[in-house]
């Protein structure tokens, strides 16, 4: 049986055609259309290896950024194209059958950016659709690449729904950012990392947008180590949809919108975290701000404000670590214009 992704609700709803998911490997024994397994996240590691970096942890010194608990960064803004987003591309394009039309994606920017890069190496041709809300920064460098970027009126959703016309008329494979079960096993390989690099880890705390990487990372881990989401506030996607039961559309906005602005949860994550992630926390855009700020100032790394929500949530009070409590940050994204962090950095002067 093949998976299929989910489309905001501005898109039409027929029988999943055979663009869809052509090809797509689930990669677990058995028949689970819309669910992924530590499994499917080791044999996605194996399956993208050469194509990825391992990226860097930190762990820092008690009492850093003046918060509780002991914290060990994960440096995934270091990865291709500046965030996690490469490792569900390649793992999507590795196990698909992909003909000479290429690949198609709606992205808002980072992952535009991984697939038009994984397309660029495995030799494939890509079209992405970004909202002309995006930050032109992300889409040049799509362009950079090499895909052709269609600019489209509106956000993700309309965006999406032209990626969707253009994929019924060429037959191009279709790259969900966070819905399909081989992007979500690949973004889950961040987890196979830190786990080897810090194993005595007690907690893990992960960004949400649409979920592709909490329901990676809780894949991984499953029950052996806590996985905490954290949401904007003005983004609270994943609190929705767990609250409710079901995936519903949310009302986005704020600092960090352009990477954790979905308006409506993956199928994949939200049946993952109501199993293996018990707490999503949300956090104000001055704690975001500021959570970005102090990453700089103190440790001179560059994060977009969707990864500092992690930081931003033990800033804020969203999450009260106990004592002496490990904890995993994970810093996913870099793609962001520096020049407003040096201007309150009290060392330019």
């Amino acid at each position: 049986m093949r998976a299929q992704a989910t489309a905001p609700p501005s898109c039409r709803d027929p029988a999943p055609p055979t663009w869809f998911d052509t090809g797509v490997s689930l990669l677990s024994p058995g028949d689970q259309p819309l669910d992924v397994t530590r499994f499917d996240v080791e044999t996605a590691n194996h399956l993208i290896d050469p194509h990825i970096r391992r990226t860097p942890t930190i762990d820092l010194e008690a009492g850093a950024f003046g918060v509780g608990g002991l914290l060990t960064l994960k440096l995934e803004l270091l990865q291709h194209t500046g965030s996690f987003k490469p490792r569900g591309a390649f793992n999507r394009m590795l196990t698909a059958d992909i003909d000479a039309s290429g690949v198609l994606a709606a992205s808002g920017g980072n992952f535009g950016l991984a697939v038009a890069y994984a397309a660029k190496v495995l030799g494939h041709p890509a079209e992405i659709f970004v909202p002309s809300t995006s930050p032109a920064m992300k889409i040049e460098k799509i362009r950079a690449y090499g895909a052709t970027v269609h600019v489209i009126d509106g956000f993700y959703a309309e965006a999406y729904a032209a990626c969707e016309e253009r994929a019924f008329d060429t037959g191009a494979a279709f790259m969900h950012p966070y819905d399909q079960p081989a992007v979500v096993a690949g973004q889950g390989t961040l987890a196979v990392e830190l786990s080897g690099q810090a194993p005595a880890l007690d907690t893990v705390i992960v960004a949400v947008g649409g979920g592709g990487l909490i329901a990676g990372v809780a894949a991984w881990y499953a029950t052996d180590t806590r996985v905490v989401g954290v949401e904007p506030q003005r983004c609270p996607t994943l609190s929705r949809a767990l609250a409710a039961g079901e995936a519903v559309d949310v009302e986005v906005g704020g600092v960090a919108a352009d990477a954790l602005g979905a308006q409506r949860a993956g199928l994949i994550a939200l049946g993952i975290a109501a199993r293996f992630v018990p707490q999503v926390v949300l956090v104000s855009d001055d704690d975001i701000m500021r959570a970005r700020q102090l990453l700089w100032e103190e440790s001179r790394i560059v994060a977009e404000p969707g990864a500092a929500a992690t930081l931003a949530a033990l800033l804020g009070g969203a999450y009260e670590p106990r004592p002496g409590e490990r904890i995993g940050l994970v810093l996913c994204g870099g793609n962001t214009d520096p020049s407003d962090l040096a201007e309150s950095d009290p060392l330019s002067a």
